[in-house]
């Protein structure tokens, strides 16, 4: 799957299962078109140039459907989008080389797929990223999913991606070296951390519900 990249480490907030909730001023809806401008700053702010475009984000929002439920959501303060979650249903992905479903032991047709978490770099520490994940969890179980696959970066300071996927209930599958490379070269990705062309490992995790 393209360039999704986990990076943020928070602590569990709320996670109600209504539409939308409020935990202080923060708010979380479900991805909507009206939010994508922000989406898309937010997102290309902290993962590089090119990260997400209009196009990619159209295509992430359609996928995040099964039986007329969204598994994507926002974090919202003052209407700013300060985080989001993008997750794919489980219907809505194709396994690809970075997937090793005979080691997942669970369906491997009811399996979604984490494409990207993002929190601004000001609002770390809140919890944000833990809400996102369960409100999206949320969502993909109700869309008949029964786990969530993610490729988790593995050159986040401290390695603080894979520490907050893992305190979440990700478990590692397998690493893929590589993994964001060809998106760096034939699709514009800039990757934060490498010079040239992306060479940053991707941890396969899968999340069970």
């Amino acid at each position: 799957m393209g360039s999704n990249i986990e990076k943020r480490d928070e602590a569990a907030l709320s996670t109600t299962g209504s539409a939308e909730t409020a935990t202080d001023t923060i708010t979380f809806i479900q991805l909507s078109p009206e939010h994508f401008e922000g989406v898309i700053e937010l997102g290309n702010s902290v993962h590089g140039d090119n990260y997400l475009t209009p196009e990619l984000l159209a295509n992430y929002y359609n996928r995040s459907f099964h039986n007329n439920i969204n598994a994507s959501w926002l974090a919202l303060q003052n209407n700013t989008v300060v985080g989001f979650r993008l997750t794919f249903a489980h219907t809505q992905w194709t396994q690809d080389k970075w997937c090793s479903p005979h080691l997942w032991n669970v369906d491997k047709e009811k399996v979604c797929y984490f494409k990207c978490n993002t929190v601004s770099p000001l609002k770390q520490a809140l919890g944000i990223g833990s809400a996102l994940l369960a409100k999206s969890i949320e969502s993909a179980k109700a869309q008949g999913a029964v786990a969530g696959l993610a490729h988790i970066w593995l050159a986040s300071p401290g390695n603080s991606a894979f520490k907050y996927f893992s305190k979440n209930g990700g478990v590692l599958v397998r690493k893929h070296a590589n993994k964001w490379q060809h998106a760096s070269i034939h699709e514009g990705y800039d990757c934060p951390v490498c010079s040239g062309y992306c060479e940053c490992e991707g941890a396969e995790m899968l999340l069970s519900f």
